[in-house]
């Protein structure tokens, strides 16, 4: 889930305003916010932005991306519950064009008042269509292509037919297809939903294909909220819903597909998926024992090739930092103290690509988006029990489900970090120019 600029505490769009004088030089309308703040806030402190010796204005504007914009700010303590507090003053400053924030620093509760209020622009539905049919397609010819190789090992001359007519032999990739596109339709439109209920513009999903690049199709999917959080509340329910949605799906299709997966000697040569903590207790679950044992493994069928891909990539989503599902879980939970963790998560991914190369392009994605946070508008409500419990959760699913070694190749019966140093050029390439077109939207 990628958040548009307007939702990030340190990278914003402009905000389209109709106010265009400045709070302090127009005189009613300084009265009119004061008197609204005053609704919610008993006020011992106030402050312009065309103060430039207030630290409080720079620190605020700073912290919200809004420097040079018309803003005044109150300092004081609020006079209801912080949510109820923040509905109401939003619902006030709506009618005047303006945004409230909500700060706390020093044991005081700070209110922005910003000119402009974000509209996010209606988007055209046929890049989502055009990008669902090409990811479809893709894993269909993965899926077809993991058919054709398991007709391979009993019948090699029928497999030889198949392969001359792969285009008309797509069907039999459908398995594999059906069950990735279920749990990554599930995992966005957690995601989506949990945006809508919460009356958040979001965008429908976008499916990215990699066909002939990817051992599993696609890079995923993402949406693109549209417009801040109002909360940490709203921010964890949203970031959350789309990995814990996806594995409701994830967990039944790999154990299908693995009771239904055959067990053999590993062969030189071939591809091994990596273990994570769940996925390795999913398959001691149905043979009865740890695999691989360095001679034997399980010949994954396309089932459970789309739920071993499931896993994986809830793990990735959940990784706890920045614009990643897991950087908005832990944000939520802990809030700007989430920032702390970026050059030691990056110096753990560090660690990883000298085991295998294959991180690299995740340490490229983490030095873009790790940077910057979903901060929402309301930082002063926290959350409540049970969400606080709902964040612990994901933090535990990202532990058993994240694969330090995602792919190895068996050469001798010795499993060895396999090196996709082929595909992360156009890898990289693709998600930077992905990176540069969402910050230009």
């Amino acid at each position: 889930m990628l958040n548009e600029v307007a939702s990030s505490a340190d990278d914003r769009p402009t905000l389209r305003s109709s106010v265009r004088a400045l709070p302090g030089e127009d005189n009613v309308l300084h009265n009119q916010i004061r008197r609204m703040v005053m609704s919610v806030l008993s006020i011992e402190r106030e402050a312009t932005s065309d103060d430039s010796s207030s630290e409080l204005i720079r620190e605020g504007l700073q912290m919200i991306g809004a420097e040079g914009r018309p803003a005044l700010v109150f300092e004081g303590r609020l006079l209801q519950e912080s949510e109820a507090a923040y509905a109401q003053l939003d619902e006030q400053f709506a009618t005047i064009d303006y945004l409230p924030l909500f700060r706390e620093a020093n044991g005081k509760h700070l209110i922005y008042a910003v000119s402009g209020r974000v509209k996010p622009q209606d988007r055209p539905v046929w890049p989502n269509v055009l990008l669902l049919v090409a990811t479809l397609f893709s894993v269909l010819m993965l899926g077809t292509e993991m058919a054709i190789n398991e007709i391979n090992a009993s019948n090699p001359a029928f497999a030889r037919e198949l392969l001359a007519n792969f285009f008309t032999e797509l069907w039999r990739g459908l398995p594999y297809a059906i069950s990735v596109m279920l749990i990554l339709g599930a995992h966005e439109l957690g995601h989506y939903f949990l945006a809508r209920r919460h009356k958040i513009a979001v965008s429908l999903p976008y499916f990215i294909p990699a066909p002939f690049i990817s051992p599993i199709g696609t890079f995923g999917a993402f949406i693109q909220m549209r417009e801040p959080m109002r909360n940490r509340k709203v921010l964890l329910d949203v970031g959350a819903a789309g990995p814990l949605f996806g594995l409701l799906f994830a967990i039944p299709i790999l154990l299908i597909g693995l009771a239904t997966s055959q067990v053999g000697p590993i062969s030189p040569g071939g591809l091994i998926e990596g273990n994570s903590l769940l996925y390795a207790l999913a398959k001691t679950i149905t043979f009865g024992r740890f695999l691989p044992d360095g001679t034997v493994d399980v010949f994954v069928n396309q089932l459970a090739w789309a739920g071993w891909t499931g896993l994986l990539v809830t793990g990735l989503n959940l990784i706890p930092i920045g614009q990643l599902d897991g950087g908005h879980i832990l944000y939520s939970l802990i809030g700007d103290r989430a920032r702390k963790l970026y050059f030691p998560l990056l110096g753990m991914m560090v660690l990883l690509v000298f085991i295998t190369d294959a991180w690299m392009l995740w340490l490229v994605l983490l030095f873009l988006f790790g940077r910057f946070y979903a901060a929402p508008l309301d930082m002063i409500t926290r959350l409540d029990s049970r969400r606080r419990w709902i964040a612990l959760l994901s933090i535990a699913v990202f532990i058993v489900t994240f694969v330090p070694v995602p792919f190895s190749m068996a050469a001798d019966g010795v499993l060895d970090p396999i090196l996709e140093s082929a595909s992360l050029g156009p890898l990289a390439i693709s998600m930077v120019a992905l990176y540069t077109f969402m910050r230009r939207r």
